[in-house]
């Protein structure tokens, strides 16, 4: 019954309670009647009570539909009228101001609703010019971003988790788009539809099982018909779901090739131009008797020049040759991530492609390496009428030995030697398969295989050994060094932090109790000058640690005791990087752990380190306080410095991420007030709970 009452209006409602008391009224009216005739005994005024009942029945109805009537003019409707009135004015941001007349018997109310329609009204005309003007401001950057992000050098693309796409630049649509066979890339379009889906589900799968907001992952990928190669990197957004959706950057490395190979067709030019004049005079002077109508100093002169210069112009090119390898750095290229591109172009030869999976990455370009392979995979395909190949990779020492295998005829040392002279793309012209061999410091040969295959082999150099990233963990915090002596510091103490010179540098070692045998494997270092990192000025070295490398301990750094074996050992490495951080300050993460290891060999190494020293991990308490995480994944994180998935848990790797950290803590520190070297140990030790101090 309440339900269906309180579904009625208002009026209805005080229209049923004044029926209802209308109506009882008369039952009353009634009563009293009949108990009135019934007391007087006097059958003959019957038709007078009755005609009174009648009389007062309708006055009684009369009386209550009047003061209804009256009560629902001047309340019940005014009311309803009013509840519409701010409704309307709550919900259909009506501007005009509540008439006072429409409630004028029903006290304040009207009023009081009126002033609270006028604040409402103020209230939203003050939200709307506040979210005018923000939506304005975002608009004009959300417009500069676009322009930003449509013209940056590298294409952009958003996903979702089940790689679906929902942004994508400018530039991404001509490196995936036109890649297609015309069909541009679209909202809420599978992202497979224009690249190859191998390595990104990879990519993605181990940044998912990694479980690390700040990992980024370095791939390299072929668009669907195999034309081009693109160098990308994967980040995953954060997501309170769990299913993390991600932005994947990509480059055309065919660019970066083109004008790699123009530089380094102008310097063979030069030599050339500057090699056959040498030889020209050489040989001119050499017909030249001597003593003739030259001068005997001037013809001396003349054949001592051009020895030097044919001895120049030889040294020149031997030096080109030998430093090839190194002119351009190489990014790590998964094995996988290298099959899946050269897969790709066979498949769009018609040929098919089968491939180990090697946890290994190699130091190599990997658009030349797919474009070797897929070159000579061709031709032999052509010329032996094969259809079917295999990848196989034979890990050796510090190289990974690849052979592109078949069942069939043998390929010739003439016929692969003539197809190492040829362009392998006539979209890149000048590359050829000898380039690419000398810039890799490599070659290549047939070899018959004892299981009657043959195979094309090529060793490439290995980065370094791959696998499932780890999730963070919390170095061995030490807590027993003795405080170096005041008096090393007190130069450094009056100095600005901004002219110091600092090394910042990390240790990758078989385990985390240096106290029960653990030693190092790899030092690296960068050196920060004039408040700039310099990028040429780098120290990275493996160690041999003289005892064996517990698989754990591989999985977190990638060293395996294959890439040491050769390796100097702590005495001989320890000794260049003192020398390396000579009159710098050191800056570590965690200094007392690194620090503990080398300590422990300064009677081998012959030096002692007593740089003073910095710990990030300090600086980082300085600046956030001590109930914040101190990690150098949460301080990078917090820092907004990305460390490549490959680069994590590599010396160099978190050399250069705390380099970064620093650079940035370094501005926050001076705006504390916090100068001089002096003043920021001084606040230091103030932090004392969490880490010792070294200096």
């Amino acid at each position: 019954m309440s339900l269906s009452l309180e579904s009625l209006s208002l009026r209805v409602r005080v229209f049923l309670f004044f029926a209802a008391l209308a109506l009882g009224a008369v039952v009353l009216l009634c009563l009293g009647l009949m108990m009135g005739y019934q007391r007087l005994g006097a059958p003959e005024s019957l038709n007078a009570f009755v005609q009174g009942g009648v009389i007062g029945s309708f006055g009684v109805l009369g009386l209550t539909a009047g003061i209804w009537y009256l009560f629902d003019v001047n309340v019940s409707k005014p009311i309803d009228l009013l509840a519409g009135a701010l409704r309307a004015r709550a919900h259909a941001d009506v501007g005009v101001e509540v008439d006072p007349k429409i409630a004028r018997y029903l006290g304040d109310l009207a009023p009081a609703a009126r002033a609270t329609a006028h604040s409402l009204s103020e209230t939203r005309n003050a939200l709307a010019e506040a979210v005018a003007r923000e939506t304005t401001r975002l608009s004009a950057e959300k417009n500069k971003l676009a322009a930003l992000l449509s013209d940056v050098p590298v294409g952009v693309l958003l996903c979702t988790a089940d790689h679906q796409l929902v942004f994508y630049n400018g530039m991404a649509v001509d490196l995936i788009g036109q890649a297609s066979k015309g069909v541009a890339p679209g909202l809420d379009r599978k992202l497979f539809d224009y690249l190859r889906e191998g390595p990104i589900r990879h990519a993605h799968t181990r940044l998912t099982e990694a479980k690390d907001p700040d990992a980024a992952s370095d791939l390299l990928c072929a668009t669907r018909d195999g034309g081009q190669i693109l160098a990308a990197r994967m980040r995953l957004l954060p997501n309170e779901t769990g299913v993390a959706g991600y932005v994947l950057t990509l480059r055309d490395v065919t660019a970066d090739l083109a004008a790699h190979t123009k530089r380094e067709a102008l310097l063979a030019e030069v030599l050339d131009r500057v090699r056959r004049p040498a030889a020209n005079l050489r040989a001119l002077l050499a017909v030249l008797p001597e003593g003739s109508s030259t001068p005997p100093a001037m013809d001396a002169a003349l054949r001592q020049e051009a020895d030097g210069l044919s001895k120049a112009i030889a040294e020149l090119a031997k030096r080109k040759d030998e430093g090839q390898a190194e002119l351009v750095p190489r990014s790590p290229l998964r094995i996988t991530d290298l099959t899946d591109g050269l897969r790709a172009r066979f498949e769009a030869g018609g040929l098919e492609l089968a491939a180990q999976d090697v946890p290994l990455l190699l130091r190599c370009d990997g658009f030349e390496m797919v474009s070797l392979l897929a070159f000579v995979g061709m031709r032999a395909a052509k010329l032996l009428n094969i259809n079917k190949f295999e990848l196989t990779v034979e890990e050796d020492s510090t190289d990974a030995l690849l052979r592109l295998c078949w069942q069939g005829a043998p390929l010739r040392v003439g016929d692969l030697e003539q197809w190492m002279e040829a362009g392998l793309d006539d979209d890149v012209p000048g590359v050829t398969g000898h380039s690419v061999l000398t810039s890799h410091a490599t070659d290549i040969w047939p070899e018959d295989l004892p299981d009657g295959r043959q195979a094309i082999c090529l060793p490439v150099r290995i980065a370094r050994r791959s696998g499932p990233r780890p999730i963070p963990i919390a170095r061995a915090v030490v807590y027993d060094f003795d405080l170096l002596g005041k008096e090393r510091n007190a130069a450094v103490a009056e100095q600005a932090l901004a002219d110091l010179t600092y090394v910042v540098f990390d240790t990758e070692t078989t385990g985390l109790l240096p106290g029960q045998g653990d030693e190092i494997v790899q030092i690296a270092a960068v050196r920060i000058v004039n408040g700039k990192r310099v990028e040429a000025e780098v120290f990275d070295s493996l160690v041999n640690p003289g005892r064996p490398i517990p698989a754990a301990s591989t999985v977190v750094h990638g060293i395996t005791e294959a890439m040491v074996a050769d390796a100097p050992d702590i005495a001989i490495v320890g000794r260049a990087f003192h020398k390396f951080a000579e009159g710098a300050v050191l800056i570590a993460h965690n200094a007392p752990f690194d620090m503990e290891f080398l300590r422990r060999h300064e009677p081998a190494i012959g030096a002692r380190f007593d740089n003073p020293i910095l710990d990030t991990v300090l600086l980082s308490a300085v600046i956030f306080g001590q109930h914040e995480e101190h990690s150098l994944d949460a301080l990078t994180h917090r820092l907004s410095i990305t460390i490549p998935e490959e680069a994590r848990h590599t010396a160099i790797g978190d050399s250069v991420a705390t380099a970064d950290a620093f650079l940035k803590l370094l501005p926050m520190l001076e705006g504390r007030g916090l100068r001089s070297f002096g003043a920021v140990l001084t606040e230091i030790r103030r932090h004392g709970r969490l880490l010792k101090d070294l200096n």
